[in-house]
C-alpha cells in the first residue's frame, strides 16, 4: 500500500484512470517524469472478457488504452474452421487490437495437442499459452519444433497440482527445446507463496509471457483486487522486468467483478502505466 500512496503523490489520482481524457472530455495535464525505456508491452489476457462479446471486448480495450490481446477460446472456439478463425482475427484487427497469442489452452491428449498447434497456426500467432499434461511434454516438444512456435506454460497456483508455480514448470522444461517456456501469472505465483520478482529473475531465459494481477493475500484463498490495492510489490516487479530486459507482454488478467470489470481494468492499467512512468 505504501508504493500505491507514493505513486498517487507523484502522479496524481487524475492521471491513473486509463483513457481519462475521453471519459471526462477534459485534457489530462502531462506529468513531468524521467521515463525509463521499457522493452515490454502492455496487454490483456482474454479470460478477463469471459462475460463479453468480441465487440464489447474491443470497446473495453480501447477505453483502457490497451491494444494487445491473448485470445481465449470462448471468442474463437478450438474447433473453428480456418475461415472462422480468420474472421475473428480480422475483426480484432479492424478494431485496432493485435492478437499476439492464444490461450490458455489445456492439452490432455495428443489429439488436443495437434488441435492446439493447428489452431495457433491458423490464427497467425507465434506463441501458445498452454498447460499440457506432464506426460505430453515430449510430444509437445516435437510439435514446437515442427511448427516453430513458442509454448508458454501457465502456472495456476495452489488450486491446481498441474504447474502450480514457475519452479515446477522450469523443472519440467529446462532440458527441452528452448521454445518451451513460461507464462508466469504473478497473482497465482503470490498465492502459492512465491515471489514473482524472484521467479522471473531466476527463470528469465524462459519467461515468454506474463499475466498480471494483484491479490489480497499470499495464500490459496487470496483473490484478485485492483492492481496497487493488493500485496504484490508492482514497482519492484517492474524494476526486475527491466533488469532482465523482458521483451514480451505484461497482460492484465482481471478476475474481479467480471460482469462489470471496466472500472477495475481501467484502474489497474492506469496504475501499472503510472508505475512505469514514475519508477
Amino acid at each position: 500500500m505504501n508504493s500505491r500512496r507514493q505513486f498517487l503523490k507523484l502522479a496524481g489520482a487524475g492521471a491513473l484512470a486509463a483513457g481519462a481524457s475521453s471519459l471526462y472530455a477534459m485534457p489530462v495535464m502531462p506529468v513531468s517524469v524521467d521515463k525509463k525505456v521499457n522493452t515490454f508491452t502492455i496487454g490483456m489476457a482474454g479470460y478477463t472478457f469471459r462475460e463479453f462479446t468480441i465487440e464489447e471486448t474491443i470497446a473495453m480495450m480501447k477505453r483502457a488504452g490497451v491494444s494487445n490481446l491473448s485470445l481465449k477460446d470462448f471468442h474463437m472456439p478450438m474447433n473453428s474452421s480456418k475461415e472462422q478463425i480468420s474472421g475473428v482475427i480480422e475483426k480484432f484487427k479492424n478494431g485496432g487490437i493485435n492478437v499476439y497469442t492464444v490461450g490458455v489452452i489445456y492439452m490432455k491428449t495428443q489429439d488436443s495437442v495437434d488441435q492446439a498447434f493447428e489452431y495457433a497456426k491458423m490464427a497467425g500467432v507465434k506463441m501458445i499459452v498452454g498447460a499440457p499434461d506432464y506426460a505430453l511434454l515430449p510430444y509437445v516438444e516435437k510439435k514446437v519444433k515442427t511448427y516453430d512456435l513458442k509454448l508458454a506454460i501457465h502456472n495456476h497456483g495452489p488450486d491446481n497440482p498441474l504447474y502450480p508455480n514457475a519452479t515446477d514448470i522450469w523443472n519440467h522444461i529446462k532440458d527441452l527445446d528452448k521454445r518451451m517456456g513460461i507464462c508466469i501469472d504473478i497473482g497465482h505465483t503470490t498465492r502459492d507463496g512465491q515471489d514473482p520478482s524472484v521467479d522471473i529473475l531466476k527463470y528469465s531465459s524462459r519467461i515468454y509471457d506474463i499475466h498480471m494481477k494483484d491479490v489480497d493475500k499470499a495464500s490459496k484463498d487470496g483473490v484478485t483486487v485492483e492492481m496497487g490495492r493488493g500485496i504484490i510489490k508492482i514497482p519492484e516487479f517492474v524494476e526486475t522486468l527491466r533488469k532482465i530486459k523482458y521483451s514480451g507482454s505484461c497482460s492484465l488478467e482481471f478476475e474481479k467483478d467480471m460482469k462489470d470489470s471496466l472500472p477495475g481494468i481501467a484502474e489497474s492499467i492506469g496504475y501499472f502505466k503510472g508505475v512505469i512512468a514514475c519508477k
